[in-house]
């Protein structure tokens, strides 16, 4: 009998709810995080919304008080790592002349993706980002907010479906006909309003999650760690959205859509388009991370950060893409970056057995296949991909541990032995078919 691919910790069934003791100690601007390499700080990007005078102070905050590297997440923030102990206050005032702290009490939960592409691939879907805007002002204006926890997920999908399949906590999804659904956790079921309700309809949404963790007593960081008699319901909802003048309706067993994550991709021709770039294992370094200003400075002036680890720049002229590629990012979907993820391993990583990310180096292009894979240097799988079959490498004391969909685990995988195990589990043409 094969065993069975082992579940992220964060992604594990629970048959009970989980009681938090603790307060989120999740890493911000402001509260910084001792890691092995130095201090590290993540900054809350909404939508992945950047202006080029944003994006140009978080290179120089990079260059100023770290290591020099730009690390994109999986919630399309962007963190700085190998800060020095006492930089935060200058780091904080770099941030906040920049517009990035609009409410340093609430920056830490202002974790809210959009979907990359909208409003630049065609006029029939709704403008995600004008959404998340519209929201992030919102939810920086409500004080109570502020005690979200620093993991709760918003997303604002216009209706292809590519960041409702992150397991948001709220998620809006675009609808014809100017309409939306809001979906609680992962729920079935969804409500449909007007889609210019819709922020007020999440923030609302949020209000209704805080109340029913308070009266659960657990603490919830999010809305599946609810207990299931305090489970957040339709009902309850639509009469929290009709207090407030919002006119909703329940849709039962909602079709979910789903789109693939934006592939890298470069312009063609002499006129303007929409590069999409994928610095390898979303770390960039600061004098990169200018050469993208630079062309969103030539272009539309803004630049977007995706939960994918990728930057979209809108409006890009013909010659962006040689300057990109020439400094070393990937702009062709066939890299063999395209689908490899790691956590930051070591020496970042205190719980981290191996450099994970010089190991998927090494063997990157001799262990291709079509299958994602993420590399851990622990148990706790940080970063590791969601909504996909994927290959799960988690190092050891003695090699890797190699799990992938229908396949036998394989324990203590020798560095000699990476690269054709991984390309024999990325390629095992019973999965890859399905």
């Amino acid at each position: 009998m094969l065993a069975a691919m082992p579940q992220p910790p964060s992604a594990a069934s629970r048959d009970a709810p989980v009681i938090r003791e603790r307060g989120d100690a999740c890493p911000g601007a402001l509260r910084l995080h001792a890691a092995d390499d130095g201090f590290l700080a993540r900054v809350r990007v909404p939508g992945g919304l950047l202006t080029v005078q944003q994006a140009s102070a978080l290179a120089l905050a990079a260059d100023r008080f770290g290591d020099g590297h730009l690390e994109l997440t999986s919630r399309g923030n962007v963190q700085l790592r190998g800060l020095a102990d006492g930089c935060g206050a200058g780091l904080a005032e770099l941030l906040d002349g920049a517009g990035l702290l609009p409410a340093p009490s609430h920056e830490r939960v202002r974790n809210i993706v959009a979907t990359p592409l909208s409003g630049l691939d065609g006029p029939d879907r709704p403008d995600a980002s004008a959404w998340a805007v519209d929201f992030d002002r919102l939810l920086c204006a409500a004080p109570w907010a502020a005690a979200l926890s620093g993991r709760f997920l918003f997303a604002f999908d216009d209706g292809r479906g590519d960041v409702a399949a992150l397991a948001p906590d709220v998620t809006v999804l675009g609808r014809s006909r100017g309409r939306a659904l809001v979906r609680l956790g992962r729920a079935g079921d969804a409500v449909e309003l007007a889609g210019q309700d819709a922020p007020r309809a999440a923030l609302l949404a949020a209000r209704y999650f805080l109340d029913a963790a308070a009266e659960a007593g657990t603490q919830a960081w999010r809305v599946a760690e609810l207990p299931a008699e305090h489970a957040l319901e339709e009902v309850e909802f639509i009469r929290r959205l009709d207090a407030a003048g919002i006119a909703a309706a329940t849709v039962r067993a909602v079709d979910w859509p789903y789109a693939a994550p934006p592939r890298p991709s470069r312009a063609g021709g002499h006129d303007r388009a929409t590069l999409c770039v994928l610095p390898p294992l979303g770390r960039i370094d600061s004098a990169q991370w200018r050469v993208l200003v630079e062309v969103a400075d030539e272009g539309s002036g803004r630049l977007r950060v995706t939960p994918w680890r990728s930057v979209v720049l809108p409006s890009a002229g013909a010659r962006a893409a040689a300057r990109i590629e020439a400094v070393g990012l990937v702009l062709t979907p066939d890299s063999p970056w395209e689908t490899v993820t790691a956590c930051t391993g070591r020496p970042g990583c205190a719980k981290s057995l191996a450099d994970v990310r010089a190991d998927a180096r090494a063997v990157a292009d001799r262990a291709r296949g079509p299958l994602p894979v993420h590399w851990s240097g622990c148990e706790r799988r940080c970063g590791h991909p969601r909504g996909t079959a994927w290959v799960d490498l988690v190092a050891t004391d003695s090699g890797y541990r190699l799990a992938a969909p229908g396949r036998p685990v394989r324990e203590d995988v020798r560095p000699s032995e990476l690269a054709a195990a991984l390309a024999d589990a990325r390629t095992d043409p019973d999965v890859v078919k399905k």
